[in-house]
């Protein structure tokens, strides 16, 4: 695995297309977001995660904090993932290796066997594009509950 962005660092580039246009982190500059890397739209823990995430979007709204998710899975897959489980907040496509650039995508293992896949990770990012937060690799359960209260410390 690549090396994750240091506490306090500027946050790596992340820009793309999602399943409703496109996304550019550096636009979001003067506003504090959240960045999570998840492995793939759909499965068990990621759909739990994402509905943590809608679940608290209104709190994380209320900070002015964004929600931004990252998979690899193509544009077609984030745009039924997102409807399915009603996300308010983009799915961003990994076309360009965002995910070895924030450092998330390595070996994993599974079952006995090891394989190279996105480690399940969120960044919080300041209002200066600084990493405030690293959460990695996440557990899901408790997780965005976590990183609420370090976006209401910001």
């Amino acid at each position: 695995m690549n090396t994750l962005p240091a506490l306090g660092a500027p946050a790596p580039a992340l820009a793309g297309p999602t399943d409703d246009g496109t996304f550019d982190l550096s636009a979001l500059r003067g506003h504090p977001v959240v960045v999570y890397f998840y492995p793939k739209d759909s499965t068990p823990a990621c759909a739990q995660e994402a509905r943590d995430f809608r679940d608290q979007a209104a709190a994380f709204a209320e900070l002015g904090v964004s929600i931004v998710g990252v998979s690899k899975d193509p544009v077609k897959k984030h745009i039924r993932f997102r409807a399915a489980e009603q996300l308010p907040f983009p799915l961003l496509t990994d076309e360009a290796g965002l995910c070895e650039a924030w450092g998330v995508f390595g070996e994993k293992k599974m079952y006995g066997k090891t394989f190279l896949g996105i480690v399940r990770s969120t960044f919080l990012i300041d209002a200066e594009g600084r990493v405030r937060n690293v959460w990695s690799p996440v557990k899901v359960a408790g997780h965005v509950e976590a990183v609420l209260a370090a976006a209401r410390a910001l």
